[in-house]
């Protein structure tokens, strides 16, 4: 939009980190040692460094095995870093009970499978509509902006947009993971899910397997708001630190 000088306002997209992986390492060694003094390194710890180098949100993901994050890591999350914390999860009765104790700003919906790595695809909302829609009222009734974590489909979006949901986050993992013209193929789907969100009334973030080479072209989505980066930015963090990976990031982001 043109403002009194003639100049173009545009959005830019928002960056959230997400600090499952540092978790992940601490629990290599530590996972039968709960609360240990010499445990590390310390999500927390990663999260106010995130925040120093620009990250203007923490995501982390509360699974119902506690492989990585624990809820101790949640509640301190939520009372030190500062920033808002979206809080990934499934919709079983005991997480949904951590998240009204902790009443994080954002809560993302995620499927979850005991046996995968990281969450590899979107949610069916379709199939499990009904209870969807009791968790996105409770959870929204508790005062958190809900979100989906959902595939570019029509379908499925329609179904987010049932449920009272105020986002979804589109997965980005089957364009970041494509070569060459399928690249460009699911990048298009990106688009029409964008475009076809905003349509049904939805606000739009994206995230999942988005690193320092494949960020930038996701940011023409139709209304993106905020995208969600965790592997690529801790994988980074190893070679030049948490602060130094934020702020490559962040001026990704702000070149647009």
């Amino acid at each position: 939009m043109g403002g009194a000088g003639g100049s173009i306002v545009r959005r830019v997209a928002t960056l959230g980190v997400n600090i499952d992986h540092v978790a992940t390492v601490r629990q290599a060694r530590y996972r039968e040692m709960q609360g240990h003094p010499n445990a590390e390194p310390d999500p927390v710890e990663a999260a106010l460094a995130a925040v120093r180098g620009g990250a203007l949100g923490i995501t982390a993901h509360l699974r119902e095995d506690r492989r990585h994050i624990q809820d101790r890591d949640i509640f301190e999350l939520k009372e030190r870093v500062g920033v808002k914390l979206n809080l990934e999860m499934g919709i079983s009765e005991d997480i949904v009970g951590v998240a009204l104790r902790v009443r994080p700003e954002d809560v993302c919906l995620v499927p979850e499978n005991r046996q995968e790595v990281t969450t590899e695809g979107g949610l069916d909302v379709a199939g499990q509509l009904e209870a969807l829609k009791r968790v996105v009222a409770v959870l929204r009734g508790a005062g958190a902006r809900v979100s989906l974590f959902v595939d570019p489909d029509g379908g499925q979006l329609e179904a987010a947009a049932e449920t009272g949901a105020e986002f979804v986050e589109l997965h980005t993992g089957a364009y970041a993971n494509a070569f060459a013209e399928a690249r460009a193929v699911e990048l298009k789907k990106l688009m029409g899910g964008a475009e076809c969100a905003l349509a049904l009334g939805l606000r739009v973030n994206a995230g999942h397997g988005l690193n320092y080479k494949n960020t930038q072209a996701v940011l023409a989505l139709p209304g993106l708001e905020e995208l969600n980066i965790g592997h690529s930015i801790v994988s980074r963090a190893v070679a030049v630190g948490m602060e130094q990976a934020v702020r490559e990031m962040c001026a990704i982001l702000a070149r647009g």
